[in-house]
């Protein structure tokens, strides 16, 4: 079957570039190629002069003391990514973590993001304990380093901003289908346009049908089906006052696959392609997000928005469960503990956001005052079953006969914060601009009533006009969970808690080598202290323990990267990073790696346009070798894989067509990629996958 629809892929492709050698159009190629050269049309998609994440408005990377870097939807779209993994692999100082249970980690500069708080949408944090409908994506921005200035708590690594798509006024309608050779399909619509007068409105429509190349013991394939279907609209009130109103909904429901298991050499046991879990478990998600946002010109100099967004997402997850016995050799018996689950998350955020310019003097100021707010709710039921034992090879375990909608002990967990910030960009004159602001922050949490204070500065220096260096400091947080530390064991028993806290020193360049290829690089240092430390008490018999905010984490190193077009026909984005992070004090990791945090990393993705109608991709994504527990004891390979793509660009009966087929993995390259112990994710073989598109 998969043989049949790669062959069916391939020859797919093949046929329209075969027409393509009859078409005698060389003059028309040739002048087309000279319009791109001089309106700069197609290196714009590459290259992205501004981010909106960073500085919280929309300001130029060169006015931006910080790392960040923005991967365009023309590379989305190019690399026909279907998760947020697939186009975060595109910037080598993220790291993939575990894929289990039809979700994705991610790390950013070695610290993992968390799903309540690592990622951004439209600067509102976002829950992000699912596979993010991307295929609503204009751009995703990565914001390296703390960032909790402006959005509150959150990791050291950085955040991810996904930025979607707007309304427009010009009529769009773009239609598309794409399949691989494991038969997996998806149909996507973006519709967008004019209603009626200062009414705009986008739309975005997908069906996805996932088969995936693991499968369970019986030989049942794992099998995705997804539904995405969002709409966004814009009215202009008056030239003043813009309102903004959107909705999207996703069902998905998969199969559940937590993983294989690696032995001590770091090599999967057994059949790399075999499931652990029974092929009656699965996880089935309902997400909603609606919201509103409110602009307002005051006048050319300042601006004021205002923005509310609520998030309810519910979750079943009926599990099998199965748990990797120390020193299991394939083949042998194992136990899975069933339960079935329904988890209801519901993220309420909101923000308003004045910015100004003024000038003060002989400098001029680019200035922001904000607060932000954000309400938690997560609500819990769950049925457990008997324990299973199975030996690989014999008939699957029936499906326990339990239900989450018998417990009738509800588990629930709130919190809120809210947070006062400002920011000011100072130029002093052609050569010298400084940023600095603060963020005042409140938490109240029972138990864990808390307040943080966070700064930032930046100076940058511009030697000439295409050139930026840049000196950052910055400081993060993440408050505890209890306010006071509640062991009576031990010797600090009652004492305060402190938030832990993260601090980055950086310093970068920015290179603007043409008005269409930006290089970057920077070197980063970045310490996270305040985690608990507890160590044994030898001395006293009325205590077990003393336990102190000592620990700290440390990751350094250097990151570099170019991004846009390097001739008329050669497109790019590369990366690369240097990571040496460590566990500096900690009781039982001291010296030590995080897991998945290679030394070296590297991503490039290239375009080359052949002439008007076909174009070349070719991609090199490579992790270095990582350690698989924190204790170090097992360790990953590192991997390179090779993607290859080509497009062709056709008309039928005067209807615009493009063609693209993609080979990821070209090489097959055996490997493992994120994910410890017994939940790593095996990598995908070969696999060819095939896009038709059209747009009216």
């Amino acid at each position: 079957m998969k043989l049949s629809y790669l062959s069916l892929a391939v020859s797919a492709a093949l046929l329209p570039l075969s027409a393509m050698a009859a078409d005698k159009a060389p003059e028309k190629k040739k002048s087309d190629m000279e319009v791109i050269q001089v309106k700069g049309t197609y290196f714009n998609n590459y290259k992205v002069d501004n981010a909106s994440g960073a500085m919280r408005s929309n300001t130029s990377l060169m006015e931006t003391p910080q790392a960040v870097t923005v991967i365009p939807e023309t590379i989305i779209d190019e690399q026909l990514a279907t998760t947020l993994g697939e186009v975060l692999n595109n910037d080598a100082s993220l790291s993939p973590g575990s894929k289990q249970r039809n979700r994705e980690v991610f790390s950013s500069r070695g610290f993992t993001l968390s799903s309540s708080n690592g990622y951004l949408r439209d600067g509102h944090q976002h829950w992000s304990h699912y596979q993010q409908p991307i295929e609503t994506l204009e751009r995703v921005e990565v914001i390296k380093g703390p960032s909790s200035i402006l959005y509150g708590q959150s990791a050291p690594g950085g955040l991810v901003n996904m930025v979607t798509k707007k309304p427009t006024s010009k009529r769009l309608i773009d239609l598309s289908f794409d399949t691989d050779q494991n038969g997996s399909t998806r149909f996507m619509g973006d519709f967008g346009g004019q209603i009626v007068d200062d009414l705009t409105f986008r739309s975005v429509l997908v069906k996805q049908d996932v088969k995936y190349d693991r499968e369970y013991q019986n030989g049942e394939e794992r099998e995705r089906d997804r539904f995405l279907g969002s709409v966004s609209f814009d009215y202009a009130a008056t030239e003043d006052l813009i309102f903004n109103v959107y909705y999207d909904r996703t069902n998905d429901k998969a199969g559940l696959d937590t993983g294989a298991w690696l032995d001590a050499d770091g090599e999967v046991i057994g059949d790399k392609n075999k499931i652990y879990d029974f092929s009656w478990a699965f996880t089935d998600i309902t997400v909603n997000n609606v919201g509103a946002k409110a602009t307002y010109y005051i006048n050319d100099a300042w601006t004021v928005k205002v923005g509310y967004n609520e998030q309810t997402f519910e979750r079943q997850r009926f599990e099998s469960a199965p748990k990797k016995p120390s020193d299991y050799v394939a083949g042998q018996e194992y136990s899975s503990s069933p339960y079935d689950r329904f988890d209801d998350w519901q993220f309420k955020t909101a923000f308003v956001d004045l910015t100004g310019q003024f000038k003060l003097g002989s400098t001029e100021h680019n200035v922001l005052f904000g607060a932000n707010k954000l309400d938690y709710y997560y609500g819990q039921l769950r049925t457990k079953s008997s324990s299973i034992k199975h030996t690989p090879g014999q008939t699957e375990p029936a499906r326990p006969d339990v239900s989450y909608k018998t417990d009738d002990t509800l588990y629930t967990s709130e919190y809120d914060y809210y947070g006062f910030y400002f920011q000011d960009l100072v130029t002093f004159n052609d050569e010298w601009q400084v940023a600095f602001g603060g963020r005042f922050d409140q938490q109240n949490r029972e138990g864990a009533d808390s307040d943080s204070f966070v700064p930032k500065f930046g100076v940058l220096y511009h030697p000439q006009d295409d050139m930026t260096v840049y000196v950052n400091y910055s400081e993060g947080f993440e408050p505890q969970r209890s306010e006071t530390l509640n062991n009576e064991t031990d010797l600090n028993h009652g004492m305060a808690l402190d938030a832990v806290e993260s601090k980055q020193v950086e310093i970068g360049g920015k290179w603007q080598v043409s008005e269409r290829l930006l290089v970057e690089t920077a070197i980063f240092d970045i310490e996270k202290s305040g985690t608990l430390i507890s160590t044994p008490v030898l001395d006293n018999p009325n205590f077990d323990s003393i336990t102190t905010q000592s620990g700290l984490q440390r990751h350094k190193g250097f990151e570099l990267s170019a991004q846009g077009a390097v001739t008329d026909r050669l497109f790019l984005m590369a990366s690369t990073m240097y990571l040496n992070a460590k566990y500096e004090r900690d009781a039982k990791y001291q010296g030590k790696t995080p897991v998945d945090a290679p030394k070296w990393s590297a991503a490039v993705w290239s375009r080359y346009e052949l002439n008007e109608a076909i174009a070349f991709n070719a991609g090199v994504f490579y992790q270095g070798k990582r350690f698989a527990d924190s204790a170090n004891t097992v360790e990953k390979d590192g991997y390179a894989r090779v993607n290859l793509g080509a497009t062709y660009s056709t008309e039928f009966s005067g209807q615009a067509v493009d063609f693209r087929l993609n080979i990821e993995n070209l090489f097959d390259t055996d490997y493992v990629a994120g994910g410890g112990l017994n939940n790593v994710t095996v990598g995908n073989g070969t696999m060819a996958r095939l896009e038709v598109k059209t747009s009216f």
